[in-house]
């Protein structure tokens, strides 16, 4: 078995997650942070050079210990993933002969439940915009399309005109790992497109051609980015709701709750917010369970006496 160096192997392993896995380029980044910050302990401990070869779960041990003083066990469970990963991958291309990290236990890591919004609410942060302008009407239709259809905000920036399928009232999204997936528009959603559409072109700056396959564009013309959307969304949820901390992904977190409230299948809501595991669909039972409790205490006559 041949010796590679931890570099060697690392600059293999980031290629093979990007071009095989068709991990996202945010998955790649965060992995190389992780495993770069492994490398530099490693270089501390056993000088340069350094081959994966000779990496036991002591040694991964040791990283972990002097990294749990200054992150949070989230941090921790995240680095462990990352050195998980590759450990996996050294394994299978026969580069260690055991596979270290698969001794490490990862934390036990709580996960807060989701942010959502109320019926009420979401209908006035989505109805906030101005219509009457091209940039009002974009933003109409951006917010309709997040929270009809719960995508990503990475998903919603990614959206191309040909996605988008009025008659099916349909849209064609790409989310994580480059997986296609067709989400419902509702007709609010296909509504406020068709009217933005209307006014795509003339919405850049004079002098600024459009984009020519982006469904949403900015005043520049170009594709809007993710953190424009962002933006939009701390704005009109200032406006509409009083929330000026709202993010995109309050508002998918917020039309799988209401459709989960309204009687919809975990299953589906799974497909609809292109979730790879039910378990992660299944947070949203306990949002809905705490507005049961709401409801009970409110309503029963039990509730009302016990308190």
């Amino acid at each position: 078995m041949a010796d590679v160096s931890f570099e060697k192997a690392l600059a293999d392993f980031l290629d093979s997650l990007a071009s095989e896995r068709r991990a996202s380029r945010h998955t790649v980044a965060a992995y190389r942070r992780d495993l770069v910050q492994l490398g530099k302990f490693l270089v501390d401990k056993r000088g340069e050079n350094v081959v994966v070869r000779s990496i036991d779960v002591y040694l991964l041990r040791g990283w972990l210990g002097t990294l749990a003083r200054v992150v949070t066990p989230a941090s921790v469970a995240r680095k462990i993933a990352a050195v998980k990963a590759f450990f996996r991958y050294l394994h299978r291309r026969a580069l260690v002969l055991r596979d270290p990290a698969a001794e490490l236990a990862s934390p036990r890591v709580r996960k807060p439940l989701p942010t959502f919004l109320g019926v009420d609410a979401a209908r006035e942060v989505v109805e906030s915009p101005d219509r009457e302008t091209p940039s009002g009407r974009r933003d109409r239709a951006l917010l309709e399309v997040l929270y009809g259809s719960g995508l990503r905000v990475s998903e919603l920036a990614g959206l191309d005109l040909v996605d988008v399928d009025f008659r099916a009232a349909t849209v064609r999204v790409r989310g994580k790992g480059n997986k296609e997936r067709v989400a419902p528009l509702g007709r609010a959603a296909v509504r406020a497109v068709e009217s933005y559409l209307e006014l795509r072109l003339s919405l850049p700056r004079p002098g600024a051609a459009p984009h020519r396959t982006a469904l949403f564009l900015s005043t520049r013309g170009a594709r809007m980015g993710v953190r424009q959307v962002q933006l939009l969304v701390h704005r009109y949820g200032a406006l509409g709701a009083g929330r000026a901390d709202l993010h995109p992904h309050a508002l998918r977190h917020t039309c799988a709750t209401h459709m989960l409230e309204g009687g919809a299948d975990l299953r589906a809501i799974q497909e609809l917010l292109g979730h790879a595991s039910l378990a992660t669909t299944q947070r949203y039972t306990h949002v809905s369970l705490e507005q049961l409790m709401k409801v009970y205490d409110g309503a029963h006559p039990l509730a009302k006496r016990s308190s």
